[in-house]
């Protein structure tokens, strides 16, 4: 029987989920900067896994964010985010993260939005 390509995709995104969260995993200290890429947008957020609370915010779909920008997904795009996302994270007095990059591999987009979250100081 074959199945559907929207289908094995889904189940293997499942199962890699499932692995990356058994080893990520945010603290008070150290809270885990998760990234999730639609096909539009990209979306971060800050979280204490222990609590189970999300401490902070930031996407391209931002009003805000959307007016100085031409796309809302490309490297450019991504790299202002991470930007945005290592001042409120330095305003929040949080300066060590971990990063869960999710099911996406760590190039290109991802990549962009990490070195520039880096840049403004946070550690990984």
């Amino acid at each position: 029987m074959l199945k559907d390509k929207t289908t094995v995709k889904a189940a293997r995104d499942s199962r890699l989920r499932k692995r990356i969260r058994e080893r990520v995993r945010g603290t008070p200290e150290r809270p885990r900067l998760h990234v999730f890429k639609s096909n539009a947008y990209v979306y971060t957020q800050v979280v204490d896994d222990r609590s189970g609370t999300v401490l902070l915010t930031a996407s391209t779909l931002e009003k805000d964010f959307r007016a100085g920008s031409k796309g809302a997904k490309n490297k450019g795009a991504c790299g202002r985010l991470g930007e945005v996302l290592g001042k409120r994270l330095k305003a929040a007095k949080i300066d060590k993260v971990v990063f869960d990059r999710g099911t996406r591999p760590y190039h290109g987009n991802i990549k962009a939005l990490a070195d520039a979250v880096r840049k403004e100081g946070i550690q990984f």
